[in-house]
């Protein structure tokens, strides 16, 4: 099962994704971040931290999902 993120807005970007949740505590760490762990989105990996994520994403971080609504 996954968490459901409600966004307010178009898109968010997958740093702020990473803040949000609480997986990284600063903006400046989801390049660090990206770099050593593995993120999956919509099934491809993805490691850019301005990457845009909209409504419908379902992301996989640490054997955890997460879909965008």
């Amino acid at each position: 099962m996954s968490q459901k993120i409600k966004i307010e807005t178009e898109f968010i970007t997958l740093g702020q994704f990473l803040k949000d949740v609480g997986i990284i505590s600063t903006g400046g760490q989801a390049k660090w971040y990206l770099k050593d762990n593995e993120v999956q989105l919509n099934g491809e990996l993805e490691d850019r931290r301005g990457k845009k994520l909209h409504k419908g994403d379902v992301l996989i971080i640490d054997k955890e999902s997460y879909e965008i609504e």
